[in-house]
């Protein structure tokens, strides 16, 4: 007999691998763009904060990757 609880977290963790690519670009990718800028002395557009560009290219990458299911 199977637990109806267990079944249900099980969709859930599918469900959380769905999205992977998002996560790995908020997660991993965002913070080592920002850190890359800042580090690097690049001139940021209106004087705008490293993570607001990081959070525009590492979060666009992601949301492509999860539309086109692949990150190349």
């Amino acid at each position: 007999m199977k637990d109806p609880a267990k079944a249900k977290e099980a969709r859930g963790m599918l469900r959380l691998l769905d999205f992977m690519p998002l996560i790995f670009a908020f997660g991993f990718l965002v913070p080592v763009i920002a850190q890359g800028v800042e580090s690097l002395g690049w001139v940021r557009p209106l004087g705008t904060a490293p993570l607001v560009i990081a959070l525009l290219v590492g979060g666009g990458w992601g949301l492509v990757a999860q539309i086109r299911g692949r990150w190349i």
